[in-house]
């Protein structure tokens, strides 16, 4: 009996310590759900979105950059990024390298592209966060005919072993490596087909420096949460992430987030082999691809710019060559170019000068080309006419403790129109002390000078325009030969476009529409319209400007080699003298700019040479020539119809037409000599 109790005492104590664990096992068991399904809840479904879970960015196309035919200029083509998980090649890292290095390009001794660099960027790293390195850059900008060489080697990559004869463990490891060891990301390269054609107007693309410290490539850019955490994402696992370019130079820069677009992303789920499970993509938002920018720009024009500014550039070897074509009534460019410049596809082989586009970026004193400011304000004030006659002092002219020197030669009494013609610097300085200051820089700043254009390239200057408060006593007479003032080229052929313009000053104008897809079909986003800076003169006094300018290419002005056969020319020489540490010197910028048809002008050139050879470097000698093979040829590409009658003289004036145009409003045209004031 007694043992019989005993035996129950046992098998009590027995279920009492069983149940005990058993409520005990089931309250750590409750307790551990609560904290999973409770206290960590989000921490847990954030682990378990981050390995099944992906949002990937989609990136735009970059738009294109056009002619105003629709010519491609800059366009973007797909390519692929061709990355390696590393933590995949064990001990085929070798095989794996020489396979790839002759599809990549991997084959130097030494460098970036060796077979050294990149057996090192497949060997597996420990991050900081003790996990191997499972992403890797091998190449950027492969174009996709070399990626499916590469797919195809990677599939039919043999170890020389009969694989079918391994344990499981083996075989997966041979598949895995072949399948996801060497994968890519989508990419795009931007392309300049016409290669040196206009691109210090284009400019172009790359990755701008960042400091060592500076956030991800998307950090601050206004993107869905779900991009946001998947570029965080990116930023936590790989540090070669693709990363869009960006403009750096040109229209690239000024209208880079027109031409970007904006990115896309896919939000879906992947299953243990990484493959999208599509049922479960519950976000999928198309990239909208970057705008299509048209530009005022003829690429014929501008083909024939450049040829002809080569052979400028080969006879006369200066420092540079520029030239821009302007349409006057419009502001239209048609070309813009300056020699030397550089392949938009690959800006870095070339030295940094090579890249400064000098139209708008270097400023020079003008010369010769400056006096239509003095004598068409003295014109439109009613102060002078063409037929007023002025002392030239034989070349050589005393004022304020200086003495001035005419260009070519001495000359006595000249009327304003042979001022024009001959170029005479004492004559020009005559005018503009009978213009006074105050007016002369009032028409200086009306004209352009001193401020920026507002064309849309980057690193535009004002030049340099002094108050007259800081004009010296002899400023009156040297600015209105060009010279005590800076100017860049593009102020000087918009400001003589003026006077072809009827004395009304336009807006350089570059662009010409902006386009959501095909330059035919596509949406008109944005259409540019003409603009007026000012009517700088009267259209009474520009009429008088021209039959001065028309002048200028004849036998007996300083341009003979400007003329062209089956139209009527205007324009002006200029030969200045370099400044080197604030003394001139025996270098000179030469230049010639002309409109024609000069009475109903269609296009206004000019050409601007910095420091051609010793020999030869007078305006007329060196850039008229190059300004007149430019405009042949630009004429006939653009069926302009001439206004010169072959049978006919197309330089004589009759003396009705020159005191009709001559005379200044309410004044009689004058013929006695006018003395300095």
């Amino acid at each position: 009996m007694i043992g019989n109790c005993i035996l129950m005492n046992k098998q009590q104590k027995r279920l009492w310590f069983l149940a005990t664990f058993v409520v005990l096992a089931l309250a750590f068991l409750g307790f551990r759900l609560f904290d999973l399904q409770v206290n960590r809840h989000e921490e847990l479904r954030a682990l378990a979105e981050e390995n099944t879970s992906r949002t990937f960015r989609l990136d735009p196309m970059r738009g294109q950059i056009l002619d105003i035919h629709g010519t491609p200029l800059a366009t973007s083509v797909p390519v692929k990024v061709v990355c390696a998980n590393p933590a995949l090649f064990g001990h085929c890292r070798m095989q794996v390298a020489q396979t790839l290095a002759p599809l990549l390009g991997m084959t130097n001794a030494t460098g970036p592209a060796s077979f050294t660099n990149l057996l090192e960027r497949l060997a597996p790293r420990i991050r900081k966060d003790g996990k191997t390195n499972t992403y890797v850059v091998l190449k950027r900008k492969v174009p996709l005919e070399n990626w499916r060489q590469i797919q195809v080697a990677m599939t039919n990559l043999s170890f020389g072993l009969n694989e079918s004869k391994l344990p499981k463990k083996e075989q997966k490891f041979y598949g895995d490596l072949r399948k996801a060891g060497v994968f890519s990301e989508n990419d795009q390269v931007r392309r300049y087909p016409n290669l040196f054609l206009a691109s210090h107007v284009l400019g172009y693309v790359g990755y701008p420096a960042k400091p060592t410290n500076a956030p991800t490539a998307n950090a601050g850019r206004a993107m869905p949460n779900a991009v946001v955490a998947a570029n965080r994402v990116s930023a936590s696992t790989n540090q070669d992430k693709v990363e869009l370019e960006t403009g750096l130079n040109g229209i690239e820069m000024v209208f880079n987030s027109k031409l970007t677009g904006t990115p896309g992303w896919r939000r879906t789920e992947l299953d243990s082999r990484k493959r999208e499970i599509l049922s479960f993509r519950d976000q999928d938002v198309a990239p909208r691809n970057g705008l299509n920018v048209v530009l005022t720009l003829d690429a014929g024009i501008q083909n024939i710019v450049e040829t002809e500014l080569a052979e400028g550039m080969k006879k006369n070897q200066p420092i540079s060559i520029s030239c821009i074509v302007v349409r006057p009534r419009t502001g239209e460019i048609l070309a813009m170019a300056t020699l030397p410049n550089f392949d938009a596809n690959e800006p870095g082989k070339y030295p940094i000068e090579a890249l400064r586009n000098r139209v708008v970026c270097d400023i020079a004193e003008p010369g010769s080309t400056f006096k239509i400011v003095p004598i068409s304000a003295g014109l439109n004030e009613g102060i002078v006419s063409l037929n007023d006659v002025f002392n030239c002092e034989m070349g050589r002219f005393a004022f304020a403790g200086k003495v001035l020197h005419d260009a070519h030669h001495g000359f006595g009494d000249l009327s304003v129109m042979d001022i024009i013609m001959k170029s005479s610097n004492i004559g020009a300085a005559k005018v503009g002390i009978r213009l006074g200051e105050e007016r002369l820089y009032q028409y200086i700043r009306r004209y352009g000078f001193g401020v920026k254009t507002g064309i849309p390239l980057p690193g535009e200057v004002p030049g340099l325009v002094h108050p007259t408060k800081r004009w010296s006593k002899v400023s009156i007479a040297q600015i209105p030969m060009g010279h005590g003032v800076a100017v860049t080229p593009l102020q000087t052929v918009m400001a003589m476009s003026a006077i072809a313009n009827n004395g009304v000053l336009m807006r350089p104008m570059l662009v010409d529409r902006l386009v959501d897809g095909s330059y035919e079909d596509g949406l008109l986003v944005a259409k540019y319209q003409p603009q007026v800076v000012a009517r700088v003169i009267s259209e009474q006094a520009a009429k008088q400007m021209v039959a001065a300018l028309k002048k200028v290419p004849t036998v007996d002005g300083t341009a003979e080699g400007a003329a062209l056969e089956h139209y009527t020319v205007a324009g002006k020489t200029g030969t200045a003298q370099k400044v080197e540490n604030g003394q001139y010197v025996s270098k000179f910028f030469s230049s010639f700019i002309g409109f024609f048809p000069a009475d109903n002008p269609e296009l206004c050139i000019s050409v601007v040479m910095d420091q051609p050879s010793q020999n030869q470097y007078y305006g007329g000698k060196t850039a008229g020539p190059v300004f007149r093979a430019i405009a042949e040829q630009a004429a006939n590409y653009l069926n302009l119809k001439p206004d010169i009658d072959p049978q006919s003289d197309p330089f004589s004036i009759s003396t009705t037409t020159l005191a009709t145009v001559g005379s200044a409003p309410g004044r009689k045209p004058q013929s006695g000599k006018a003395a300095a004031q």
